[in-house]
Order: C-alpha cells, then sequence, then structure tokens
C-alpha cells in the first residue's frame, strides 16, 4: 500500500510537470511538495528559488501523510486558470482527473513487483 501510495503521488506530480507550459522553465521549477502543506508565494523568475526534488519528499510520506504539491511562481493561478484574455491551462485539474488512472498504474506496477520475488 506504500508503494502504491507513493508512485501515484509520483505519478500526478509528473502529469501536472509535463502539462505545464515551459517559457522560462521558471513555473515548472516553481512545483514544489512538502507533508507540511502548502509553501508561500515566492515571486517571479530571478528570486534564486529552486525547489527541492519532489521524489526526495515523497519517499519520505507514509501513509496517512498529506503530500501537498502547489507552485510557488505568483503567476502559476493565471497560467492554470487563464487570465487577460488568455485560457487557462489547467495543467493541475486535469492532473488531478487522471488521480484513479495513476493509481491504476502504481496499482499495476506493485504487482508486477510482487510478482517478479516470487
Amino acid at each position: 500500500m506504500v508503494a502504491v501510495f507513493r508512485a501515484s503521488a509520483q505519478f500526478v506530480i509528473e502529469d501536472v510537470r509535463a502539462r505545464t507550459p515551459r517559457d522560462t522553465g521558471y513555473l515548472v521549477n516553481s512545483l514544489t511538495t512538502s507533508l507540511d502543506g502548502p509553501l508561500p508565494m515566492r515571486g517571479t523568475q530571478g528570486d534564486g528559488y529552486t525547489a527541492p526534488p519532489f521524489i526526495a519528499v515523497i519517499a519520505g510520506a507514509d501513509l496517512g501523510d498529506v503530500i501537498t504539491a502547489s507552485f510557488v511562481a505568483e503567476y502559476a493561478a493565471a497560467i492554470e486558470y487563464g487570465a487577460r484574455g488568455r485560457e487557462g491551462r489547467g495543467m493541475v485539474r486535469l492532473a488531478a482527473q487522471n488521480w484513479q488512472a495513476h493509481v491504476d498504474r502504481a496499482t499495476a506496477e506493485a504487482k508486477a513487483a510482487v510478482r517478479s520475488r516470487g
């Protein structure tokens, strides 16, 4: 169960990252994960912020923990939902809609790993 929990979280975050548009790379690199809730917004490119590796945060999570993924770039919501006449990209909402597919994939991979040991 722990392996499925962690892998599912990893897959959904990878899905968000894959859907995030890249202009300068700051937005996608501002996606951070935490077991202590969302981090505050940090501004825009050039502030020197680099998110810690999300894999390390997920690896430290146990069943019952809440893994929070959030963008710290101030303009993330404008990209997600749209602003100034631009259509939103919905990278978080679309990835969240795929949650069950991510869980199914993680479950299948965990079962395959167990079968290969046996």
